[in-house]
């Protein structure tokens, strides 16, 4: 990796941090809006309790995405020529993974390895019997 696509990349999460912190995180709405109020519209409900389990899980993953651009920005800052390289194997990642998302700190292999179920694995529908 060049040392102008380390600077591209570099310029592409400082972007990336600015914009999740420009919007921050999404409000969750309360599941009553009157305390007072006895009784609630109870059709409302499911979709209060719905709208709360999309905002929680949006902010959290907006938590994660800035942790993971805040660490590649200390890997760029503390050592630019490893910048690009996967954080177990060393190996180059993608030109293509690191363009979609620069703070990827692992190669595919890596990332598959690290994402596959552990322990029982199911080879079809009926293993559990």
């Amino acid at each position: 990796m060049t040392s102008a696509d380390r600077a591209r990349h570099r310029q592409r999460l400082l972007d990336l941090r600015d914009e999740l912190v420009r919007d921050g995180d999404i409000e969750i709405e309360p599941g009553r809006t009157d305390a007072a109020a006895v009784g609630t519209d109870e059709d409302a409900q499911p979709l209060t309790e719905m709208s709360q389990t999309i905002a929680s899980s949006r902010n959290k993953s907006r938590t994660v995405v800035m942790r993971l651009v805040t660490k590649a920005l200390a890997r760029l800052e503390a050592d630019a020529e490893s910048f690009g390289l996967c954080v177990e194997c060393e190996e180059p990642i993608s030109p293509k993974r690191i363009e979609l998302m620069p703070y990827a700190e692992l190669c595919v292999e890596c990332q598959q390895a690290r994402d596959a179920p552990r322990g029982v694995t199911r080879r079809s529908l009926t293993d559990f019997r």
